[in-house]
């Protein structure tokens, strides 16, 4: 079985500034596939302030299932 570290070793951020000047980064899996991206931030030093907030509260996150509201009271086809 690989190591959450072997998994993750490979994933990468990327920061990087939209059309309207603000940086955003990207959280890319080996493949090159983006899994994760945030919103516009003002300047680099915060956009780096969202990834090492990224990297240290997600191990923990619970995941919170909105669909199973949706579908509860999503009108009947």
């Amino acid at each position: 079985m690989m190591s959450i570290a072997s998994r993750t070793a490979a994933a990468k951020f990327e920061i990087s500034t939209d059309k309207s000047g603000k940086y955003r980064f990207h959280l890319k899996a080996a493949n090159g596939e983006i899994i994760a991206a945030s919103q516009g931030y003002e300047t680099k030093a915060n956009a780096g302030k969202g990834i090492e907030s990224v990297k240290t509260n997600a191990p923990g996150a619970k995941v919170v299932d909105l669909t199973e509201h949706e579908t509860a009271h999503s009108p009947q086809s």
